[in-house]
């Protein structure tokens, strides 16, 4: 039976934890899988523009001696009309997995319902599971543990924030997410992520003051402020995020050895500041070279070339 990967609820403390320990071998010891997918294709299905996750999957890809398509939908026949049923159901007929990096959820569930190979989701408006694997692989590797740490998400409650609360409520870590009213994140995962911690025993709460959130917190965590498709909402956004900004005089509320992340492509001066986004307490860029590592893990998993320590 085919697994795909769509939102970290649909896997196990275990499986997550499983998958995290794989990423580190692969990292440590990438000579030990190099080949491991040779004559295998991946399909890449990208409505949006991408520098991390197209340039980490289809290094990935290569790294384990696959080979990846590329394809924006602008130049497939879906931008003409063709269903996305039809269009899972025949790529699934020349490639071993697909990865989509969409604009709605519903996209990648209807590809993976209708395609008989598994389906990776690139990220989607509601979720970026590949990007939160990753982000609790780095956590990880800079705190020692996940298990009683917090996490103090600082900005807008969109796809990566959500992510984030699954993920860390999956794994026993503790999550506050500081946005402004009206930006939260949505009820729906919130409770998702409540009925989470109550099994792993982590603490989630949603507020709107982030000094709050960043006291005692291990990890301060900040996105953009607008995301892909809300352009037009801009100068609004700004205003009102600008007191959720991650400067040093957040920082001096949280513990001294607090490490800063940011998903990227980060729009310095706004949701960050330089001197914290290269300063020691960043761990940014080891978090964007992770994706790479965990990519490996997802797409070897995913095409049954390896069994999940």
């Amino acid at each position: 039976m085919k697994k795909d990967f769509l939102t970290l609820q649909d896997y196990s403390r275990e499986e997550i934890l499983a998958l995290i320990k794989l990423t580190e071998a692969m990292k440590k010891n990438p000579r030990k899988y190099q080949g491991i997918a040779s004559g295998k294709v991946m399909l890449l299905i990208f409505q949006k523009p991408s520098t991390r996750t197209r340039v980490s999957l289809e290094t990935a890809m290569a790294h384990l001696g696959g080979y990846s398509i590329f394809l924006m939908e602008s130049h497939a026949q879906l931008s003409r009309g063709e269903t996305v049923e039809d269009t899972a159901r025949v790529v699934g007929r020349y490639v071993d997995i697909i990865a989509a990096r969409v604009f709605e959820q519903k996209f990648v569930e209807t590809l993976a319902k209708y395609s008989n190979k598994p389906v990776i989701n690139a990220l989607s408006d509601k979720f970026h599971p590949c990007q939160i694997l990753s982000d609790l692989f780095t956590i990880l590797e800079h705190k020692g543990k996940l298990e009683g740490l917090k996490l103090a998400y600082v900005g807008d409650g969109n796809n990566v924030c959500n992510s984030l609360l699954i993920g860390c409520s999956k794994v026993g870590m503790d999550i506050t997410v500081a946005s402004p009213k009206g930006y939260e994140p949505p009820s729906d995962v919130v409770q998702t992520a409540l009925e989470n911690a109550k099994k792993s025993g982590s603490k989630v709460e949603v507020l709107n003051d982030p000094i709050t959130a960043v006291r005692d917190a291990d990890v301060v965590y900040t996105d953009t402020w607008v995301s892909m498709g809300q352009e037009a909402e801009a100068n609004i956004r700004v205003k009102v995020f600008k007191p959720y900004q991650v400067n040093a005089e957040l920082l001096s509320h949280a513990p001294d050895d607090v490490v800063v992340m940011h998903c990227l492509p980060a729009h310095r001066g706004y949701e960050i500041t330089d001197d914290v986004m290269d300063g020691p307490n960043s761990i940014i860029f080891d978090q964007a070279e992770n994706r790479m590592h965990s990519g490996k893990a997802i797409i070897a998993y995913l095409l049954g070339l390896v069994r999940l320590p």
